[in-house]
């Protein structure tokens, strides 16, 4: 399996990711530009956390108008997995990935600390390596990351089963405590608090490691089925 973990000016998590992948899963990893216009060669592509291009107009905003997110719209079409973690989430709701947006934080601070999660699907490519209710021990790192939605587009959620993470105690004011969804087709998901950041002991949790995990073991078996 191939990933592409993409960079953009402002990206800051990108080297974690790109250790998870190679170094804890032991898959093949790829730093990809901005600039790139090609994503064909990829079986996944994450979308790093950070502040690109500074936070400039909204989170996101920019790096959406980038070449490579045109890239990214097809893999997702194709088929493909696409992860958006913390800034990565926010860049897929301004490309119109996942629906909704982000506002800043209820306290208006910038909040960086160990969150508790619960699994509330784990029937996804992401979420199969966990319990459905599995409590996780996740940290969050960001200003912007009070998710919002409609009305409508909430039920449509719900009914759909997108809601994949909510927080157990809310840090930012996140309606109904969304902490990550999918879209319709499961394969495009948006994360705010950083697994990449929970995959060993040492540094307090392994919980993130399973959505990693979960990614390898999904491709595995949907590529020996249509063998």
């Amino acid at each position: 399996m191939k990933f592409a973990v993409l960079v953009f000016p402002g990206t800051s998590c990108e080297v974690d990711t790109y250790d998870v992948i190679k170094n804890k899963l032991n898959e093949e990893v790829e730093y990809v530009s901005h600039l790139n216009e090609s994503l064909d060669e990829f079986d996944c592509v994450v979308i790093p956390g950070g502040a690109s291009y500074g936070d400039a107009v909204r989170p996101g905003a920019i790096a959406n108008l980038q070449p490579v997110m045109k890239a990214v719209k097809n893999a997702a079409e194709a088929g493909k997995l696409v992860l958006g973690i913390g800034n990565g989430f926010q860049i897929l709701l301004e490309a119109g990935m996942l629906p909704g947006t982000m506002l800043k934080n209820i306290n208006l601070k910038f909040v960086c600390k160990p969150t508790q999660l619960k699994v509330e699907n784990n029937d996804t490519a992401y979420t199969s390596a966990y319990e459905k209710g599995e409590q996780l021990n996740i940290p969050i790192a960001h200003g912007k990351g009070n998710y919002y939605c409609d009305e409508a587009t909430l039920a449509n959620l719900k009914e759909n089963n997108q809601i994949i993470f909510t927080y157990t105690s809310n840090p930012n004011g996140s309606i109904e405590n969304i902490a990550g969804i999918t879209n319709k087709q499961g394969n495009v998901l948006g994360i705010m608090p950083h697994p990449e950041r929970a995959v060993d002991s040492l540094f307090g949790s392994e919980d993130g490691l399973k959505i990693f995990q979960s990614i390898v073991r999904n491709w595995r078996e949907s590529h020996a089925t249509n063998a």
